[in-house]
């Protein structure tokens, strides 16, 4: 499909689509093309598959979607032949599923690893991309899609004598692969996001001594994780049908539904025994208890001050139970973590919560971080559980440059803009999987991955079978969904967290914009169907088709 190359360098490879990230996306969208008949290379700066689950390796890195569910749906006998040994998968066992997923399809062939992505240009007709790369030749494609992933770019705080600390440093986001020995030593913790929440009781168990620098606290939900049984998993493989049918007509794309009950609805006693119930379940379908946790304050303030009550119960010290307790933003408005024994931790005599709001981190000395008031935490590793640059900053890494030579961080200056989370104005044939606008993490990340992949894949059938070579978002139709966007985050509690990095809080500098789309997985999907089935409405088609 490669034919018509503005300014084109001779050397270069030819490929119809170039897709850069080995994860969850660019596995399935390989596939995807494959199935298509067209070329396509896959490009990953890792040296093996998995994306974040390469990367991620901190001590507790777990999934907090359960584990049968967070896989692939496209392939019955894929479900069929993995069997998941717990309830919560960790790292180690997601990359492996990943890695048989990448062998069973024969995907390596097309996967270039260790190949870090240093530019993307369109040509000036809007026709194609030249892609470079470190140390080697550019790719030229007809299609480039991005599979980045929505938290993939490290958020290292930028501290004052950081490079004169004596001791070692990390980001739990790219956390060394051959593991962090602590034992003995002193280590600091800065963040108690979801991250931090899974990494610190398993660090207070090896390290001398551990010292958490918290700025907001957190609520936080039992896993009850467990390893999974026979029985449970010859369960959940023969009811794959049911459970796909019922992801896809969710809200958040998990396999349980919402109760339609209001918590204002029930009686103190009643609401009590819900909340019990669903505590003791443990994980993310604690959210689905009543349906107005995240659309009414007072029906949220029930669910918040009950597990702030969890808490007090839990930290026996009542000074450190109310310096955990969140009071600046409801339950679930902000990602909710749960957690293995995390409250527990605190009634170690090693641990030590230090509240930075109430005294910031001033800087790093070499002997460990000092706060404003002139305190001194004596550290020998630090590690900053601080999270990502999510959503936008991925796809900015990239900075791809359209054919009027603006460069996406020209054009996301003051926030980003996207017409589905799928494409952007300015951008002929750039798709984005799960990028800003689109529901993403608010969701199952493998369900909205693989409707994505789909919706793209049938985009591509449809441009080759009605001639066309180009597709670009139509500006107008872009700044309505930016509209809708808002208007859905709007209609939730969701925007209220002013520290939610889902508004970009966690990155200085960064407009705050609510990124992904509050207007539930299934409503999304029926929206991205009918704008397909209409001709792919709100998008600029052209080529040597009938209609172009």
């Amino acid at each position: 499909m490669v034919d018509s190359a503005v300014g084109q360098d001779v050397a270069s490879e030819e490929f119809d689509a170039v897709v850069v990230g080995a994860g969850f996306a660019g596995l399935y969208m390989l596939h995807r093309l494959r199935g298509l008949g067209m070329s396509a290379v896959v490009l990953e700066r890792a040296d093996g598959v998995g994306g974040t689950w390469y990367w991620n390796r901190y001590p507790g890195a777990r999934c907090d979607s359960e584990s049968y569910y967070y896989c692939y749906s496209f392939d019955s006998a894929l479900e069929q032949e993995w069997t998941w040994t717990e309830r919560y998968p960790r790292q180690p066992e997601i990359r492996a599923y990943l890695d048989h997923v990448a062998d069973r399809f024969d995907l390596r062939r097309d996967i270039r690893l260790s190949t870090t992505v240093t530019g993307a240009r369109a040509d000036a007709d809007g026709r194609g991309w030249t892609v470079s790369v470190e140390d080697g030749p550019d790719l030229r494609c007809r299609f480039l899609v991005t599979a980045v992933g929505c938290l993939s770019a490290a958020n290292v705080p930028d501290l004052p004598g950081l490079d004169d600390f004596a001791g070692r440093w990390f980001h739990t986001g790219s956390w060394p692969h051959g593991g962090v020995d602590v034992a003995g030593r002193r280590v600091g913790v800065v963040g108690t996001g979801s991250t931090g929440i899974q990494a610190i009781p398993v660090l207070a168990e090896q390290a001398a001594h551990l010292t958490v620098f918290q700025r907001t606290p957190n609520y936080s939900i039992p896993a009850r994780n467990g390893p999974l049984t026979e029985d449970e998993s010859r369960a959940y493989k023969a009811d794959y049908d049911r459970i796909r049918e019922i992801q896809a007509g969710s809200t958040n794309g998990h396999p349980f539904t919402i109760d339609d009950r209001s918590a204002l609805d029930d009686p103190d006693d009643e609401r009590e025994r819900v909340y019990r119930a669903a505590w003791e379940r443990g994980g993310l379908r604690f959210r689905a208890a009543y349906r107005d946790l995240l659309a009414d304050e007072a029906a949220n303030a029930t669910a918040s001050e009950f597990i702030r009550d969890r808490i007090r119960e839990v930290v026996e010290d009542p000074a450190t139970a109310e310096a955990l307790l969140p009071h600046d933003h409801g339950f679930a408005t902000k990602r909710p973590p749960i957690d293995t024994h995390y409250f527990e931790t605190y009634n170690r005599d090693d641990v030590t919560l230090v509240d930075v709001r109430a005294d910031p981190v001033e800087a790093v000395e070499p002997g460990g971080l000092r706060l404003r008031s002139g305190a001194l935490h004596e550290l020998d590793d630090l590690v900053f559980a601080t999270g990502f640059d999510a959503l936008t900053g991925p796809l900015l890494r990239l900075d791809p440059v359209g054919p009027d030579g603006t460069a996406l961080s020209d054009a996301w200056r003051e926030g980003p803009r996207t017409y589905l989370g799928l494409a952007v104005s300015g951008f002929p044939n750039l798709f984005t999987v799960t990028g800003p606008f689109s529901p993403s993490v608010l969701t199952n990340m493998p369900t909205s991955i693989e409707q994505h992949v789909d919706w793209i894949a049938g985009c591509l059938a449809h441009l080759r079978a009605t001639g066309r070579d180009r597709i670009e978002a139509d500006p107008a139709a872009e700044r309505d969904w930016g509209e809708h966007n808002r208007a859905a985050a709007d209609a939730t509690l969701l925007p209220r967290a002013a520290s939610s990095w889902y508004l970009g809080a966690n990155v200085p500098g960064k407009p705050s914009v609510f990124m992904p789309y509050a207007g539930g997985f299934a409503r999304y999907a029926a929206t991205c169907a009918d704008v397909a089935a209409d001709g792919y409405r709100g998008f600029r088609l052209s080529g040597r088709g009938p209609a172009a």
